[in-house]
């Protein structure tokens, strides 16, 4: 009987066709999530994550969060492994770095995690650090007040059997590889874990082999993608959304095994080999169609990559 894979591969929900009056998103109907999951299933995803707040649009059209993976499972895909936490951060509100919304916080998860409650994820995945304008970023103070919500944020999803794990924007307040150290050093890595973003990282020239490296053992997962750009013009203080706002650079992701990309993810997948990782890594493209790009074209070009690069090298030495 053949081995299981120790490494399967997830696709993050990004995408955008074209409908008879414009780009829709597989958001739009039953119809486009079916061509959506299909998609996907067919080039050999095995699963799919999402954005947590997609799920009022789920009550809507599917009725519960457990309908929903049942009709992606129906779709030919195994099941919902992650889903990211897109919350506004503001300082008046909603902030890491600031005790005074730490309440706000914590309350918010526990609504959250009760409204996924009807299946097994593996990740929350939240951007650790609110978006910070100035060259220095976060403070040590605001650090430490960050690593010690996302702990007791952390306490609350493992009730639920479920992750917290960070995930670090090239724009946002944790982004530099001292910052990132110094949040860890203060996180409780019982609680707080790491999810790499191969490209973010990059962007915000942080070797992402490097850091993976550094603290591989509290980490639970992956965005495998790439970018042919680092930020060199300081774009992450651009307001109101650096991907979008930077004038001397029109797209910032590209999928794995794009021409000149900057991420070595030849070696990304051998550490990810050494260190035993098993388990999912998701691929990601966002904002895939910009300068004419295409969704289903980047994602047949990535799980073309993962199946016919990556597995093999994972497969060379896996432990």
């Amino acid at each position: 009987m053949a081995e299981s894979p120790k490494v399967k591969w997830s696709y993050m929900d990004h995408w955008r066709s074209q409908g008879p009056a414009g780009p829709i998103d597989q958001w739009q109907s039953r119809t486009a999530m079916t061509r959506f999951l299909r998609q996907v299933a067919a080039v050999g995803f095995d699963a799919i994550d999402t954005f947590d707040f997609r799920f009022w649009q789920i009550l809507e059209q599917y009725g519960s969060v457990a309908n929903y993976q049942e009709f992606v499972q129906e779709q030919g895909l195994e099941r919902i492994v992650n889903t990211f936490h897109g919350v506004y951060y503001t300082p008046e509100r909603y902030a890491p770095e600031v005790p005074a919304t730490h309440d706000t916080i914590l309350e918010d998860f526990r609504v959250t995690m009760d409204r996924w409650s009807g299946i097994q994820l593996d990740n929350i995945i939240v951007m650790p650090g609110s978006r910070y304008f100035d060259e220095v970023g976060v403070t040590d103070e605001g650090l430490k007040h960050a690593a010690e919500v996302w702990g007791k944020v952390g306490q609350i999803t493992q009730e639920y059997g479920v992750n917290l794990t960070c995930h670090h924007e090239f724009y946002g307040g944790i982004r530099t590889r001292a910052q990132i150290d110094t949040f860890y050093d203060y996180a409780d890595p019982a609680f707080v874990k790491f999810f790499v973003d191969t490209a973010q990282h990059c962007i915000a020239d942080v070797d992402p082999v490097d850091v993976y490296e550094a603290h591989h053992e509290r980490v639970t997962g992956f965005h495998f993608k790439d970018t042919r750009t680092k930020d060199t013009n300081d774009d992450y203080r651009l307001w109101p959304d650096a991907e979008l706002s930077a004038v001397t650079t029109e797209k910032w992701f590209y999928e794995m095994g794009t021409a000149e990309g900057l991420v070595d993810l030849e070696s990304m997948m051998r550490s990810v080999r050494d260190h035993g990782y098993s388990g999912w890594i998701s691929v990601e493209h966002d904002k895939a169609d910009k300068i004419g790009g295409d969704y289903s074209e980047s994602t047949a070009i990535s799980r073309w990559y993962a199946k016919n690069v990556l597995d093999g090298i994972y497969a060379e030495g896996a432990k």
